[in-house]
């Protein structure tokens, strides 16, 4: 069984690229819109790791994180902002996020993070 990653993103285009790109490495994938659908999806399918965007109307990215680390303490989050707000990506990195990249990203390097923490299994 591979991985299983959550995209969480408010913009649809962002979130179908990641999907597909992860989906095609062979990782279980589930998508969220919004803090209240990431909590969820990581409450009922338990992702390996988040892939999590700062900027998301209603709940920030700090305070899923924050939240998803109640729920798990040991879950991987890799956050992704376009802002170089230095403090907001620090703050996150104290809440236990493993790295973090500006939007927009090389593709490659959030695939080369991903495999590194999640490695893919062949079956």
């Amino acid at each position: 069984m591979s991985g299983k990653i959550l995209i969480v993103d408010d913009q649809f285009g962002i979130r179908i690229l990641l999907n597909e790109v992860f989906h095609k490495e062979g990782y279980q994938t589930f998508q969220a819109a919004n803090g209240i659908q990431a909590l969820e999806i990581l409450t009922n399918h338990s992702p390996d790791l988040v892939l999590l965007d700062m900027k998301i109307p209603g709940m920030d990215g700090n305070e899923i994180l924050k939240r998803m680390k109640q729920i798990d303490p040991d879950i991987k989050v890799i956050i992704m902002t376009a802002y170089g707000e230095l403090d907001m990506i620090q703050q996150a990195k104290d809440l236990g996020a493993i790295t973090h990249f500006a939007k927009p990203f090389d593709i490659d390097d959030i695939r080369s993070a991903v495999r590194e923490y999640v490695p893919v299994q062949s079956s």
